[in-house]
């Protein structure tokens, strides 16, 4: 081959080459918010869009602190927990991805702090409710929830699991032979919805909820029925209003029943994917009688659990166990952690869901 030809070769090659390149196109996307650092409160809405710049057809997927939420242009999040959130939006094609993160800084709800309201929990850290009759309007919704801080109010916590995390503004002490928690409720005395409590001590100080979890051990703890490390996974119905399908770990299944008082949907709006899975311990059900359908009752347990004794349940920090069962030896606690602990179709009354109405240090109770 002479020269002349290997030259006209290259700019051949080169030529091709180019018109390559210049057909291949990347997503061109426009996103919604150009901030990427964003700041949001526990359980305001925060829509994020992604929308084509010039007509393109590509694949998405929005990632909430890496696990898939979305496959639209569209995300709709609200936390349901304070903490650092990463949101990361991803366009793909056959010639490459686009893609855009942003991180949600989410705080806690809190109260003004002052010398009537200190005994009160006054800092909320998580709301997760299981669905029930009363989920998506009061008491169970996120201004329910902040109902209790400083103050008594009322949240309901759904069906099994659902749970509420909350805190002091000072440390509640151990104290000898005596309770130190007061959780208010509205139970009856031949109705409990009984909870389960859990402390955690701010080992770490930094004001948040993030270190151990211990369960406060009542009188039913090891009993037949109760089981530790239970988990449940709820599905949204279609439509919205049917009944909740719910799957235990032990390949139970069941659904949170609708009924005719209440005609909203019973699944958690703010629930971004169409399950959630909420994980604890189970309390046995035979304090329930359903013998009679026009009068259904549950009887108190003995001692240790919230929304269960008529005018307050007195909680004992000396009873908190880690996560082998074994006792624990805290010398105070500053996060107090409740969630519905029995799993129980109630008939016409709807499903067994504990109520707080609030929680106070109870050295600082007149």
């Amino acid at each position: 081959m002479n020269f002349k030809n290997c030259v006209l070769l290259g700019a051949l090659v080169m030529s091709l080459l180019q018109a390559c390149k210049k057909d291949k196109q990347l997503p061109q996307v426009t996103m919604g918010l150009t901030d990427q650092q964003l700041n949001v409160k526990m359980g305001e809405l925060l829509t994020l869009t992604a929308k084509s710049a010039d007509g393109q057809v590509y694949t998405q997927e929005w990632k909430i602190n890496d696990d898939v939420s979305d496959a639209t242009d569209t995300l709709k999040f609200v936390p349901v927990s304070s903490g650092i959130y990463k949101i990361a939006y991803t366009a793909t094609n056959r010639d490459g991805k686009f893609e855009y993160v942003y991180t949600v800084n989410v705080g806690a709800v809190m109260v003004e702090e002052n010398s009537q309201n200190d005994r009160y929990v006054n800092k909320l850290f998580e709301y997760h409710p299981g669905p029930g009759q009363f989920i998506n309007k009061a008491p169970g919704n996120f201004a329910s929830a902040g109902s209790i801080l400083g103050k008594t109010g009322m949240v309901t916590l759904g069906a099994w699991g659902g749970y509420i995390v909350l805190g002091f503004n000072h440390a509640v002490l151990n104290r000898a032979e005596t309770a130190d928690l007061i959780i208010y409720n509205n139970a009856f005395a031949t109705f409990a919805e009984p909870g389960i409590v859990w402390v955690m001590k701010d080992e770490n100080g930094n004001g948040k909820p993030d270190d151990t979890w211990y369960e406060i051990a009542g009188s039913e703890f090891n009993k037949t029925g109760y089981q530790r490390n239970y988990s449940v996974t709820y599905t949204r119905p279609t439509p919205d209003t049917d009944p909740i399908p719910w799957k235990d770990s032990n390949g139970n299944t069941g659904v949170v029943a609708t009924n005719t008082f209440h005609k909203q949907s019973y699944f958690p709006a703010w629930v971004t994917g169409n399950t959630y899975t909420l994980t604890g311990s189970l309390l046995p059900s035979g304090n329930i009688n359903r013998t009679n359908p026009n009068n259904i009752t549950s009887t108190p347990f003995a001692y240790g659990y919230a929304d269960n004794t008529n005018g307050g349940d007195r909680i004992d920090i000396a009873d908190a166990v880690d996560q082998n069962g074994n006792k624990v030896v805290l010398s105070s606690i500053d996060f107090v952690k409740i969630q519905t602990g029995i799993q129980a179709n109630m008939g016409w009354l709807g499903e067994l869901s504990t109520e707080v109405n609030g929680v106070a240090d109870l050295s600082m109770v007149p």
